[in-house]
């Protein structure tokens, strides 16, 4: 997907968005090919990414930010400090895939603190596709608000069925997949717990 044209709500550009790509992979003393083979992303698509170039599908930037050890919240916003924050909902994080599906994140970002609160509409017949394994000790919980989400953990389907929840450790291969004529919506939290060092995160 070229330009920059619908993947943020909050009006943060592409230019920005790689920027700070940038600036997280250099303070981690990544190169661009190092980046490239963690994340399983073309090194053409990184660095189109990197310079703005070029509009990351979803999975796309949520395999880079796993490969950095950090996550798509991260990447869009500043920490937030430790006082409460209210978020409201023209003002929370909209990332749309052209797949047909979009992510809300649901949480700010705390320093030190690697944890997402999400909610993630499906469309008819949408396969999100399959996200990176994050880091050892990390942690996903789902819970299915309406619709039927069929949930693949390391090549392993469930069905899901609107009410429904599900833990399980973050560092195995998962994907979301709606195969219902109708929309499904489900509600995701990733702790991968504090904040990765600046280095290699190993993976």
């Amino acid at each position: 997907m070229s330009g920059g044209a619908g993947l943020l709500s909050s009006g943060l550009s592409m230019t920005d968005l790689g920027l700070r790509i940038r600036a997280r992979r250099r303070a981690q003393g990544l190169a661009l090919e190092r980046l490239a083979e963690l994340s399983g992303v073309s090194r053409s698509m990184v660095s189109d990414v990197e310079r703005g170039a070029k509009t990351p599908t979803v999975l796309v930037l949520d395999r880079l930010a796993t490969a950095l050890g950090t996550s798509i919240s991260r990447l869009l916003d500043e920490p937030a400090g430790n006082v409460p924050v209210v978020l409201p909902h023209e003002q929370q994080r909209v990332v749309r895939d052209p797949a047909g599906w979009e992510r809300r994140i649901l949480s700010p970002v705390l320093p030190g603190v690697e944890f997402e609160f999400m909610r993630t509409v499906l469309g008819p017949g949408v396969d999100a596709g399959e996200f990176s394994p994050h880091q050892p000790g990390s942690r996903e919980y789902v819970a299915v608000e309406s619709g039927r989400l069929t949930l693949t953990i390391d090549g392993q389907a469930s069905i899901l069925e609107a009410g429904d929840s599900v833990y399980f450790p973050g560092n195995c291969r998962h994907g979301f997949a709606n195969g219902e004529d109708v929309e499904c919506a489900y509600y995701l939290v990733v702790d991968l717990g504090p904040a990765a060092p600046h280095g290699d995160s190993g993976r």
